[in-house]
């Protein structure tokens, strides 16, 4: 693991104004859902239109391939080898399992250091009573899902103001309040109520999760007509016991509209409170696209030239849109920089001025989003994923090695794959190649650091 600490003098002198800072996360949005990177049938004007006025990268990963562990890999700045929390488990009374009290995340440093802090939509990293809750990782103000489960439902029964229980009863009787509206507006009236304080404004929207629900309103119907979608009335089509929209394509366009629509709310909001040239704005995703609930990521090509989708370790499933935007600050352009959701925790800290104190495996991307000093270069990526007998992934260079079952068999072959070459991992080179295979098992074997409670590799079965 890398242990980094910053100079607060040194970095005072070239930052004499801690930026505001908001990171937009989307859920299940794949990396060709969105027109910047490709998409041909969805509109997403606002976020494209942040892409040319900021750094767009075409090399962001994920923390891995679903939600709750890439949410703890994001916060933690510690890729899944590490990370306290590596899968979706659900507790009781509602929820999944908390981050520890020893983890210590960005969020908390950064409101140490002065920042007001704010967390809009799906949480899914510790119930309120328990030692994950967003107050006790760094959050003043949380408005949302505590339970990334129950988010899988846009017209819950109830959504939770920090500690109180915001109940919808109208919701019980039909789909009245539709959530992602909801927590959009409390995210805006953050930006409005901010002071002089800097700010750090997390904003993990739901949209566009499964299932596939969206209000009926002139977007919705706009697609219908556009992909001259017809009603699927096929009997058994449920999620979570509900029936999906009749018109799925429509729908998902439809919640990926609405989630550009957002993000051009927020962009005006900043503008229009006169911030923008102190407020760094971020947009990316959680993890590759969705094929549940009405998802189609065959019909929307979500995940670009990519193989694999959500779930997957293969760079479908992991790698993400990520585009940054301070106006003044950051050049418009592309890049190609590798980077990953464990890079956010020492580059957040160092923007607002702030030590790191705690062991994290990301490294600051200050150097490329502000063309400020040579950029320090990961060594490697790791991944492991809990799901499906488990899985593990490297990236080394330009070299990609991936193992399945390893819950079954600790030492199954490695697929190997040149992304310079073969980006949509199509070829497996393992063969040809005896000693990157060795060199990626041996990766794998020191990235991954046993979990008594995520047990990832036969061996460490019971």
């Amino acid at each position: 693991m890398l242990f980094t600490f910053f100079c607060s003098k040194q970095f005072a002198q070239v930052n004499p104004k801690r930026p505001n800072i908001i990171l937009i996360v989307a859920d299940d949005l794949g990396y060709g859902d969105i027109g910047c990177y490709g998409q041909q049938k969805i509109e997403t004007p606002n976020i494209d239109r942040l892409a040319r006025q900021g750094l767009q990268f075409t090399k962001f990963y994920a923390g891995t391939a679903v939600c709750a562990p890439s949410r703890a890999s994001l916060m933690t700045g510690l890729h899944t080898g590490h990370t306290p929390i590596r899968g979706n488990k659900g507790t009781q009374p509602e929820g999944q399992t908390p981050l520890p009290d020893s983890s210590l995340t960005f969020a908390n440093f950064l409101r140490k250091g002065g920042y007001s802090t704010g967390a809009f939509g799906k949480w899914g990293l510790g119930f309120i009573t328990s030692s994950g809750a967003p107050d006790k990782k760094g959050f003043d103000q949380f408005f949302g899902y505590n339970c990334q489960t129950l988010a899988h439902n846009y017209y819950p029964d109830h959504l939770w103001n920090n500690h109180n229980r915001i109940d919808l009863p109208e919701n019980i009787r039909a789909n009245t309040t539709y959530s992602a509206d909801m927590i959009h507006r409390q995210a805006l009236g953050f930006i409005k109520n901010s002071t002089e304080k800097p700010f750090f404004l997390f904003l993990p929207y739901t949209l566009p999760h499964a299932e596939v629900i969206v209000p009926h309103d002139s977007v919705y119907y706009y697609y219908i007509k556009k992909f001259n979608e017809q009603p699927d009335t096929a009997t058994g089509r449920y999620y979570d016991g509900r029936i999906p929209d009749p018109y799925p394509h429509a729908g998902f366009a439809s919640m990926v509209a609405r989630l550009d629509s957002y993000v051009g709310d927020i962009v005006r909001s900043v503008e229009e409170k006169g911030i923008a040239e102190n407020t760094l704005i971020i947009f990316t995703s959680d993890n590759g696209p969705h094929k549940e609930g009405g998802g189609d990521p065959g019909f929307f090509d979500g995940n670009g030239k990519f193989r694999g989708i959500k779930r997957d370790l293969y760079e479908g499933g992991i790698l993400v849109p990520f585009i940054a935007y301070w106006q003044g600050k950051i050049e418009p352009g592309v890049t190609d920089q590798p980077a990953a959701f464990w890079d956010l925790y020492p580059t957040f800290l160092k923007l607002a001025d702030l030590r790191i104190v705690t062991a994290v495996d990301g490294i600051s991307m200050v150097p490329t989003l502000l063309k400020r000093g040579q950029q320090q270069q990961h060594t490697y990526f790791y991944w492991e994923f809990h799901e499906n007998n488990g899985r593990q992934a490297v990236r080394w260079k330009n070299w990609k090695g991936i193992k399945l079952n390893v819950g079954k068999d600790s030492h199954a072959a490695i697929e190997l794959y040149n992304l310079g070459t073969d980006p949509g991992e199509k070829s497996n080179v393992a063969a040809k190649y005896p000693v990157i295979v060795k060199k990626i098992e041996q990766i794998m074997q020191e990235a991954h650091v046993p979990n008594k409670d995520w047990p990832l590799l036969k061996s460490e079965r019971r």
